[in-house]
């Protein structure tokens, strides 16, 4: 039962000690599993085999069994991940994709390294995710385009409303590839309701191993996931400079390998994603509850993130919509509690994508959300105490 949050003091931010609650608390995690993780490590060192490998190609298949998918393949990035997905699919000069304009830097220069052309579609406020009606407003108007792709991002951890965009792909003759970087073991439902895991629904999907992701390794790491043999044969060539054998190149391909170290700690950490999922959930859980005693939200708290029955959001972030952001922000990081802003500015006005011919006002709920989200310290050892402190901080901010 969470205590009654009391009411705000004028003197909070000076009188009270500094009680500092992270964003992320990578070493909780770590101490939970150290002596797996080092003797995984151990075990790679007495092999001296680093680059790709047995270890490797073991946590592929792992991955391969979990998503229930025909083929993982190991990369450098979730940022190579996705570069390699379009090459796979020769994505280049002449081609577009569309993409949301409020996601990571490299879901789109992923897409104009290549030489392609981003085609931004703005986003549901609610859901921060790319809006399929709008998708489907979009491709109705340009019939005859270069479109070759779909690219939907499952930001925060909550998957995209894969069913309606899978439809609109097929309607049209267009590719999927989807950014899982966020959204590891998240589910989204398909036909007839049907969940299958982010990144298996569309041709292929992109998944990143930065330490700070819900599978999270101790340095970079990508994975890419297909069901399609021809196109995880490509990608797996493309990894080694286009090479099917050493010093033979059929493509010009990438040097993206995922080594044995990352993968040795990977395979671990896989054995208690399922638990960390649900810890993950059942901390948003208990945010909501917190913050619906606060009689906030639907004002100063303008949404917050669904927590429904399944796996269709695994919270790696939890991220909520607010009123006077910035000022919070800064109150927030006086009393110890770290926070972060997943993202300041949508990536249609960022100064490098200037040439795109993009302006302020184009995508109205991207620029409006970004304004007003703001992450929340969100692990699966976060405590109810550090929570209901989080919460109660907030609330006197609104009041004081």
């Amino acid at each position: 039962m969470t205590r009654a949050l009391s009411s705000p003091k004028a003197t909070t931010v000076n009188r009270e000690p500094a009680i500092k609650i992270p964003l992320l608390d990578l070493k909780a995690q770590y101490h939970r599993i150290q002596a797996e993780v080092r003797q995984a490590i151990d075990e790679v060192l007495e092999s001296q085999q680093f680059i790709l490998g047995p270890v490797v190609e073991q946590f592929e298949k792992k991955v391969a069994a979990y998503f229930q998918c025909g083929a993982a393949i190991g990369v450098a990035s979730g940022s190579d991940a996705l570069l390699l997905s379009l090459m796979a699919l020769g994505i280049g000069p002449g081609d577009a994709v569309l993409v949301p304009p409020f996601t990571f830097f490299s879901t789109v220069s992923a897409i104009t390294r290549l030489g392609a052309a981003p085609i931004f579609v703005d986003i549901d406020p609610e859901s921060c995710l790319i809006d399929p009606k709008e998708v489907e407003a979009l491709l109705e108007k340009r019939p005859d385009s270069q479109i070759k792709v779909i690219l939907p991002v499952h930001l925060f951890g909550r998957s995209c409303l894969m069913a309606a965009l899978a439809s609109l792909a097929q309607r049209h003759h267009l590719r999927i590839v989807e950014d899982v970087a966020q959204a590891f073991g998240a589910q989204a439902s398909v036909s007839q309701g049907v969940p299958k895991f982010a990144g298996t629904v569309g041709d292929l999907g992109c998944f990143s191993f930065f330490p700070t992701k819900n599978l999270g390794g101790i340095g970079d790491g990508g994975l890419v996931v297909t069901d399609q043999k021809e196109l995880a044969n490509r990608v797996s060539m493309l990894r080694v400079h286009g090479a099917r054998s050493k010093y033979h190149h059929r493509a010009v391909g990438l040097n993206s390998r995922l080594d044995a170290i990352q993968a040795a700690v990977l395979s671990v950490k896989l054995r208690y994603l399922d638990q960390w999922c649900e810890e993950r959930i059942e901390r948003a859980r208990t945010y909501q509850s917190l913050f619906q005693g606060t009689g906030l939200v639907g004002d100063k708290i303008m949404s917050l993130p669904p927590v429904g029955d399944g796996r269709s959001h695994v919270f790696n972030q939890y991220v909520i919509r607010l009123q006077q952001r910035d000022d919070l922000k800064q109150y927030l990081d006086k009393v110890g509690i770290q926070t972060a802003i997943y993202y300041p500015l949508p990536l249609h006005l960022q100064p490098c994508f200037s040439y795109l011919g993009y302006q302020r006002g184009d995508f109205p709920n991207s620029e409006l959300v970004a304004s007003q989200v703001l992450a929340l310290p969100m692990y699966p050892e976060l405590t109810s105490e550090q929570q209901e402190r989080v919460v109660q901080k907030i609330t006197d901010f609104y009041r004081s």
